[in-house]
């Protein structure tokens, strides 16, 4: 019998819109300070797949060949990886997350879509990893119409639906945000739909009462380190293996 590999990393996919990206420490002229706080620092356990389908040790910011016409900066997936690293082990984000983007764009067939099934599956191709969860931050560009609010659930769910058969994990976790900021006046409205959701194995993290940036719209640095342990909150409560037992 073949022994397990260690190595087999357990991925997990980024998606969504700028604060999934990341935009902590960009200030107003689009430049990043490169501040990494601690909680962000690259680990020899932690990798991101890059645009060229490529593994590579990840570090801050995760997103900056994927997100190419926005300055990134600190997101939520390192912040994340380093405080779920001790019960998971080997760890492979798949960043795929790209700002100003509605929920809409995301749809089956779509570029945006298309590319984030692609990115998913060449992290698991030949055995190399195993899809552990989504998680997903978006909708602060679908609060400006009621239009876009009155359908972001059915959209989301199909998103969700869709990405589980596509990638034949029909059980697939899905970890999603609920939005803190938005650039229109159906915001409530859309984190409604975002905390009630009711699909097997979808879970929600609400990011109001986090810090904005002076753009109201994006998450701070500080802000992101939280969201990320949030996160981790949420997937080792809900979703991880319980810690074996020495």
């Amino acid at each position: 019998m073949a022994e397990p590999q260690p190595t087999t990393k357990q991925i997990f996919i980024l998606s969504g819109q700028s604060n999934m990206a990341g935009r902590g420490g960009v200030n107003k002229h689009k430049h990043w300070d490169g501040v990494v706080p601690p909680d962000c620092l690259p680990d020899p356990s932690i990798h991101r797949l890059s645009a060229r389908l490529l593994w590579e040790q990840a570090h801050e910011p995760l997103h900056t060949d994927i997100d190419t016409k926005k300055t990134c900066g600190v997101g939520p997936g390192m912040s994340f990886a380093n405080a779920v690293k001790e019960r998971v082990g080997v760890i492979g984000l798949v960043p795929c997350a790209v700002g100003g983007t509605a929920i809409k764009e995301w749809a089956k067939g779509r570029h945006l879509y298309d590319d984030m099934i692609k990115r998913a599956k060449s992290a698991a191709e030949g055995g190399a990893g195993e899809i552990k969860a989504v998680l997903w931050y978006q909708g602060e560009s679908d609060t400006s119409s009621q239009h876009d609010a009155d359908s972001y659930k059915a959209n989301m769910e199909s998103l969700i639906r869709n990405v589980r058969a596509d990638l034949q994990l029909p059980s697939l976790p899905i970890i999603q945000v609920a939005i803190a900021s938005g650039d229109g006046k159906y915001m409530e409205k859309i984190r409604e739909v975002q905390k009630g959701i009711d699909l097997e194995n979808v879970v929600c993290v609400d990011a109001k009462g986090l810090e904005l940036k002076e753009d109201k719209l994006h998450l701070t640095t500080e802000a992101q380190v939280k969201l990320g342990h949030m996160l981790a909150d949420a997937y080792l409560t809900n979703f991880a293996p319980p810690p074996s037992v020495l």
